[in-house]
């Protein structure tokens, strides 16, 4: 009997705090401006820039793990996957607190007469709050 082995390739989930990921990996799901776009073993060439969501990792064998991003890119090529991103952390690792404070910060600035370029930096501060506070309630490790 032969067994069905799923394809893998290279990845890496790298951070400004360090390295999140670096191993073989069936499949990621990485969070993009228009969607979710998922990355397979021997996926086309592609450079990619990355919005704030959830990066969902299935490991060889199946196991899913996630972690919350910031804005960054990921690139693809030769059945390699490099993902660099501000920030990652994993849903468990979530202060719930301090995400609903800078929530509860974005709000009210959100509220206030500003530049462009505040609005702008508020803008971003509440979508990285609301999906970390969305992650940290839907994903557990």
């Amino acid at each position: 009997m032969i067994e069905d082995k799923v394809p893998t390739f290279g990845l890496q989930v790298i951070s400004v705090n360090g390295v999140f990921y670096d191993d073989k990996a069936e499949e990621i799901i990485l969070p993009c401006e228009d969607g979710e776009l998922a990355v397979l073993a021997g996926h086309e060439e592609m450079i990619l820039a990355l919005s704030d969501g959830v990066i969902k990792i299935k490991k060889p064998g199946g196991e899913w793990i996630y972690g919350v991003v910031s804005l960054g890119s990921v690139q693809v090529a030769n059945n390699r996957c490099i993902v660099i991103v501000n920030t990652v952390e994993k849903p468990g690792d979530i202060d719930k607190r301090r995400a609903q404070e800078a929530y509860e910060f974005a709000m009210e600035h959100l509220q206030q007469k500003q530049s462009i370029k505040e609005f702008k930096k508020s803008q971003a501060g509440l979508a990285r709050a609301l999906t970390r506070l969305s992650a940290a309630s839907k994903y557990k490790d």
